[in-house]
């Protein structure tokens, strides 16, 4: 008994470390395309023919593309998942998609921003549906006390797997300082890295079973739309759930501005491209640390309260961020925004995964990925239209506050522990008509 006890126990650690894997995997993207590379390639190389103002703006409108298709595609796509069992392979296919488009920002050179902003709206949609399905799978291979702490996992070999290919990617950057080659070159490392370390989640993590009902229609797709219809009013009646789905919708617009737009952003200002892309490789090995510890505040002092913390720090990036003008400043910056992104997201999503039904976590799990892709509009087109308006982006740092301190307030309304009494009452029904 203690033999198939402790091998148990064994093949549930590979599971859980086979799914944080792919945190390790795409989260190069996140690092080298989304937030250190590609946003100051963008704004001295493919927009060497803009203003920098306006090379900062094309980039938030490319952003807010990217991010609307996915926001439509969650749901419909996430209910398609659960009713045929697909979770794994839609995740297959939008990795295969997001690392087609970043291969091709090989091919990307001086004033090519259009063809720059196609490939990466490809690259960043692939992106974040493959990020959807990996985060549906979260109820379904961690148990329910360990759910902070594997979400928490996964965002560290994030920051990890992200931090070291960034490392290599700096180091060529600067080995060959001339031309474009070497950003482009770390392009492709970005889709090389990717495609193989995607491998133990689709080798490793079983697929969770179909969940249909009685009397729906068999072709997936028809099903699927009729299960957006009754999700969509379902979720309204799992009231905590709904309430926080709001809240992580606008304070999660704030994380991602900054996320997206923080490079960019220190581009325009004037901060030499060293400092931008080693502050966010510092950021990757900071970030490692403080989400084991978020995972550990969060048994301590609790889910939401550590949320919070997160979002007062967040806030207090904002309103430095306005007199940002030495490469000092964006370091300490860089240092604070680690203590907190990976935390506040890793604990959102446990949040969430807790008080969702995991019969329909590809469907909830759709609405949590739709609410966050709507949240990442927001923000960064307030950035581009305030910086286009006003001839510089500083007031649009700033202007992202009213989204911690918002979002904040809806968080307090959440009763957590009512929330997940709920989601279990339903598996536990949902066990009994089975």
């Amino acid at each position: 008994m203690g033999a198939m006890t402790a091998q148990a126990e064994k093949a549930y650690r590979k599971v859980i470390n086979s799914w944080a894997m792919y945190d390790w995997a795409n989260s190069a993207f996140a690092t080298t395309i989304m937030a250190a590379v590609l946003p100051v390639y963008y704004s001295k190389v493919a927009g060497a023919t803009l203003a920098p103002n306006i090379a900062t703006s094309y980039w938030g409108y490319t952003t807010t593309i990217a991010l609307l298709i996915v926001a439509f595609l969650s749901p419909i796509l996430g209910a398609i998942a659960d009713f045929s069992g697909v979770k794994k392979k839609f995740l297959a296919y939008f990795a295969a998609m997001g690392i087609v488009g970043t291969a091709l920002l090989y091919f990307v050179t001086t004033g090519d921003w259009l063809i720059a902003s196609l490939f990466f709206i490809i690259g960043n949609v692939g992106f974040a549906g493959s990020d959807l399905f990996y985060n549906s799978l979260l109820p379904h291979v961690a148990r329910p006390e360990d759910i902070d702490q594997v979400s928490t996992r996964g965002y560290a070999f994030g920051y990890l797997g992200g931090g070291l290919l960034l490392a290599v990617n700096i180091a060529m950057i600067q080995l060959m300082p001339e031309g474009t080659l070497a950003p482009r070159l770390a392009f492709v490392s970005v889709a090389v890295w990717w495609a193989i370390f995607t491998i133990p989640i689709l080798k490793n993590v079983t697929e969770p079973p179909a969940t249909r009902h009685a009397g729906e229609h068999p072709n997936p797709v028809r099903a699927g739309f009729t299960r957006l219809k009754k999700t969509f009013k379902e979720i309204q009646h799992y009231r905590q759930l709904f309430i926080f789905l709001i809240a992580f919708w606008v304070y999660n617009d704030g994380i991602g501005t900054i996320i997206k737009m923080a490079t960019i952003y220190g581009a325009e200002v004037g901060i030499g491209q060293t400092t931008l892309i080693g502050t966010l490789l510092m950021v990757q090995f900071v970030g490692i640390p403080f989400s084991f510890g978020f995972g550990w505040l969060a048994k301590r002092l609790g889910t939401k309260k550590s949320i919070y913390l997160a979002l007062g720090v967040y806030t207090i990036i904002s309103i430095f961020g306005y007199f940002l003008s030495e490469a000092w400043q964006f370091w300490a910056l860089g240092f604070m925004v680690g203590m907190v992104q990976g935390g506040s997201q890793a604990l959102s999503r446990s949040l969430y995964g807790a008080m969702t039904p995991k019969a329909k976590s590809a469907e909830f799990f759709g609405f949590y990925g739709m609410s966050s892709k709507f949240a990442g509009i927001a923000g960064p087109l307030l950035f581009a239209v305030v910086g286009q308006l006003m001839g510089s982006s500083r007031l649009s740092i700033v202007s992202i506050i009213i989204f911690f301190a918002v979002g904040g307030l809806l968080l307090s309304r959440v009763d957590e522990a009512e929330g997940i009494r709920i989601a279990k009452e339903e598996d536990a029904r949902m066990a009994t008509a089975g």
